[in-house]
């Protein structure tokens, strides 16, 4: 575990003008000064080859996909690896690796990285399984995954991420998501890495990849990826802030390129087909857990148009009518949108404009004809779990958010980032009660503190506990809950547990 404060040791070198020497990922950097900068951070890798760690993801009630990649110099530009090196695995229902049930071999390409992607199938739904890779005469740490269950289930349990600026502080939340041996699954809704700070930015895949490499160098991230398996999506900071992914030049669609290239190699994601997808993954998907819930994940970038056009468009065609699909097939059980950016209306106070329209803000015709089938179609028990805002809302869901006779349709919960800043406590503190008052659908907005929403799902509640670090510069901090709140099966909206209602916050609707 880190003992150093990444924060305090990054500020320091800045203002002391010695930035260049103190961060990894400074054009130029070569790999052994970067390894040392990293270092200093308190950064620290998995031994060779499997630096990296392991990790799982995308399950399925007999399948879960499972991913390494190898790189000895996780800094360095080119690897001292041969261009394919064989990486044997193995399943087992026991943390010994003595009870594999599946196992077999695979190929790393340097094409790719020396990333690893095994779809495991055969397996029995709704169970915990361990695994582990070996290669090159090195075995990696072990891994748990699980299956998603079948039939009717008496409780989910997931968790939610989202905003983990590496340079903004430690990751706590993470180490409390790993010893959590009850959750069944974590969601990332996006900016995993951030490409532009005063520090640098990526450009190239090299670039991208060593972004990548210096994250996984926290072992608390780390430890998370090989707890639990993951659902992903992505937001703008993986390739670069507030991007549209439908239309640009050349040059930034091989960036784009890069970054999703970078992405696909260090996470545990499943590409229907092949690797030939690239460099247009899709990424959207739609995956059940029993009866009780049904998780829509959504690609926000990669389809949009620009923002505050009359027939603008977020999701793009083929995205909008695969949801719209979604919507009106579903098959009962919560209906879960993973939605990177805020779904819901924010303006700026009483007759304000709206506050950023880099999120759905920004597409109002489309979100309004969506919400709007969304009630028609009788949707119903109908949550969406967002991350990018770096703090905390709860908001009603309306067709229309400027007409208050207007159906609550669901409720979305926005979750604290891990670390990435936001706005100060006195910004907060003045702009909560404006944004109360311009946003009649707002409930709740708490911004001065970091972590992650944690859920409980049953088929007669929905529960989320925003979890919150002590202290956003101590890896080691306590870990508590700010807030609790209830969504009622068969009534849309959210209310708060008593328990929670004294805690602070910059607004609540019903203190």
């Amino acid at each position: 575990m880190m003992s150093l404060n990444r924060r305090d040791l990054l500020a320091a070198a800045l203002a002391a003008g010695a930035m260049g020497a103190a961060w990894p990922l400074m054009p130029g950097m070569g790999p052994k000064a970067a390894h040392a900068a990293a270092q200093a951070l308190g950064a620290s890798w998995d031994p060779a080859p499997f630096t990296l760690g392991v990790g799982s993801g995308d399950p399925l009630p007999t399948s879960v996909v499972l991913w390494t990649r190898l790189a000895p110099q996780p800094l360095a530009d080119t690897q001292p690896l041969s261009d394919i090196v064989q990486v044997d695995w193995a399943v087992s229902t026991d943390p010994a690796m003595t009870a594999v049930v599946a196992s077999g071999s695979v190929a790393a390409s340097v094409l790719l990285g020396h990333s690893v992607h095994v779809p495991v199938h055969g397996l029995t739904p709704g169970q915990r399984y361990y695994y582990q890779f070996a290669a090159l005469g090195q075995k990696s740490v072990v891994g748990r995954t699980k299956t998603a269950g079948v039939g009717a289930l008496s409780q989910v349990r997931f968790a939610t991420l989202n905003c983990q600026n590496y340079q903004s502080g430690e990751y706590s939340g993470m180490r409390e998501i790993a010893a959590d041996s009850s959750i069944d699954f974590v969601v990332h809704l996006g900016d995993y890495t951030y490409e532009h700070t005063e520090l640098g930015t990526q450009y190239t895949l090299n670039d991208y990849r060593k972004a990548h490499a210096l994250y996984k160098g926290d072992p608390l991230l780390r430890a998370a990826h090989a707890a639990h398996p993951w659902y992903l999506t992505w937001d703008d900071h993986e390739v670069v802030n507030d991007y549209s992914g439908s239309s640009a030049d050349a040059p930034f669609m091989a960036r784009r390129a890069a970054a999703y290239q970078a992405w696909y190699e260090n996470q545990p994601l499943r590409i229907d087909g092949t690797d030939t997808a690239l460099p247009d993954p899709q990424i959207y998907r739609y995956r059940q857990w029993g009866d009780l819930l049904e998780l829509v994940v959504l690609d926000l970038r990669q389809y949009r148009s620009a923002q505050n056009l009359s027939d603008g468009t977020i999701l793009g065609a083929t995205q909008k009518q695969w949801l719209l699909d979604r919507i009106g097939g579903r098959s009962g059980g919560w209906h879960v949108w993973a939605n990177s950016i805020m779904l819901g209306q924010l303006r700026s106070g009483p007759g304000g404009g709206y506050m950023f329209t880099d999120q759905w803000d920004g597409f109002l015709t489309e979100r309004k004809d969506i919400l709007t089938r969304a009630h028609a179609a009788g949707l119903s028990d109908f949550v969406t779990v967002t991350g990018d805002w770096h703090s905390a809302f709860v908001q009603d869901l309306r067709p229309d958010f400027d007409n208050t006779s207007s159906p609550v349709i669901g409720t979305e919960f926005v979750a604290h980032s891990i670390t990435s800043s936001a706005y100060s406590s006195s910004w907060n503190a003045a702009n909560g009660p404006k944004m109360g008052a311009g946003n009649p659908h707002l409930q709740y907005f708490e911004g001065n503190r970091y972590g992650y929403d944690l859920y409980h799902v049953t088929p007669q509640r929905f529960t989320a506990h925003m979890r919150v670090t002590a202290d956003r510069a101590d890896p080691s901090a306590a870990m508590s809950t700010v807030s609790t709140w209830h969504v009622d099966r068969g009534r849309a909206g959210a209310y708060e547990d008593p328990a929670t209602k004294s805690l602070p916050a910059q607004y609540r609707r019903n203190p």
